[in-house]
């Protein structure tokens, strides 16, 4: 990734989760699962493998989230990947931005369907009007270049970012060196062969 950027190497069994939060976990894939027909929130072809492409690969990033973070920003939370299932397992407070209203719409339904400790803004990342968290997600939302000016403003200061990446995450770190400094370590993913786990800290503009 970079001379300087650590890289941690992860096993591949699935990350530990208590069994209530298991149990809303499955109610969650379930109701994504009805949900899909109509709003095309994962891949069909994803549908028989939603819990080991999807639920697993969100709950990743659970072991990386900092000793002491009570609340969090997620960006692009489409279909819930990977902030509500993070909510879910994890007991942190998420905001959940998406602007496409339907989803928004599931978002909310599983948000009461499973307890999650999570609220839902309906609108543009760059519109939120949050104050910033010690912690950002996404998942898969858009390039590095792209994506750290939509995370800087939600992002507190001392902050760090879990991203979900993939086979071009080397490139995109380099490429937004041009605009940020920043600490990166590329942590690679178990459930995807080509994914990997960006975890951006001291995150600057240059």
């Amino acid at each position: 990734m970079h001379p300087s950027d650590p890289v941690a190497c992860h096993d591949r069994g699935p990350t530990p989760v208590s069994g209530d939060a298991t149990a809303r976990l499955r109610v969650f894939a379930e109701l994504l699962l009805r949900w899909n027909g109509t709003l095309n929130l994962i891949a069909p072809k994803d549908a028989p493998v939603v819990w080991e492409r999807h639920v697993e690969d969100s709950l990743q990033l659970a072991p990386l989230i900092p000793a002491g973070v009570e609340r969090a920003v997620d960006l692009g939370s489409g279909g819930g990947f990977p902030g509500l299932v993070l909510a879910i397992a994890t007991g942190v407070r998420f905001d959940l931005i998406e602007s496409d209203r339907r989803k928004s719409s599931f978002l909310r339904t599983a948000i009461l369907e499973t307890d999650a400790p999570a609220t839902v803004h309906a609108c543009r990342i760059e519109h939120a009007r949050l104050p910033p968290a010690p912690l950002v997600t996404a998942r898969a939302l858009a390039p590095l270049g792209r994506l750290l000016p939509l995370a800087a403003p939600l992002l507190a200061s001392g902050g760090t970012c879990l991203l979900l990446k993939g086979a071009k995450a080397a490139e995109e770190v380099a490429d937004a060196r041009a605009g940020w400094r920043m600490t990166v370590d590329a942590i690679p993913s178990r459930i995807h062969d080509d994914g990997v786990i960006l975890r951006i800290t001291d995150l600057e503009s240059i």
